[in-house]
């Protein structure tokens, strides 16, 4: 089977990696999102919150025996040894899922949402990484809107992301989200009509 162009979006917090995802299935192109995959592989009776609860205790479970992931976020947050040991159940679980998803989607081209790709490296899968890129005290203030958390927190939360310039360094596509949504879903469009050219001729990964 021919190779199919992959693109790794991301981007830090309250970026706009939701809305450009968006934009990409309204366009018709498979969207494969990790935030997505996390959750399936964590869905009650799943081996992944079984994991889960045998290292991090029942506490981080609801009355109802499913993820209480505000409370694992909170748990893991403050403490980077068990950030690593969460990191090393979940992430090979979330790669083997959207996997699966990506070989049975069908498309010219396909897009994985991966918020930690940076952080991560770039792994074999990835031909080309966009990044949406926003200025950080934008993200600071969307963050707290968002989630209803406090300016030391949202700090905190971008502090144990990537920079801003690591993530831009990285890129093959940028999408600088300093506009409006509308603005946002153009410049979706154009890449849009770039990858389609690109996945025409796509036949191994390391496209430029």
């Amino acid at each position: 089977m021919p190779h199919r162009l992959r693109i790794g979006l991301t981007g830090g917090i309250a970026s706009g990696k939701s809305t450009a995802a968006q934009r990409f299935i309204e366009l018709g192109v498979p969207v494969i999102d990790a935030d997505e995959s996390s959750r399936i592989v964590v869905a009650a009776g799943k081996p992944g919150l079984a994991e889960l609860t045998k290292r991090f205790g029942p506490g981080i479970l609801t009355t109802g025996g499913e993820l209480d992931r505000r409370t694992l976020r909170d748990l893991v947050f403050a403490d980077p040894q068990l950030r690593r040991d969460l990191e090393a159940i979940l992430h090979p679980l979330i790669r083997a899922d959207m996997g699966h998803r990506a070989g049975a989607a069908v498309g010219v081209y396909l897009v994985m949402v991966i918020p930690l790709l940076v952080e991560g490296g770039k792994p074999d899968r990835i031909d080309r990484i966009l990044v949406v890129d926003v200025d950080e005290d934008v993200q600071l203030e969307r963050v707290m809107a968002r989630d209803s958390t406090t300016l030391e927190q949202a700090r905190a939360i971008l502090a144990a992301q990537t920079s801003r310039a690591a993530r831009v360094e990285a890129a093959d596509d940028v999408i600088v989200n300093s506009g409006t949504v509308s603005e946002l879903r153009q410049a979706v469009d154009a890449l849009h009509e770039r990858y389609l050219k690109l996945a025409a001729t796509t036949r191994s990964p390391n496209v430029t």
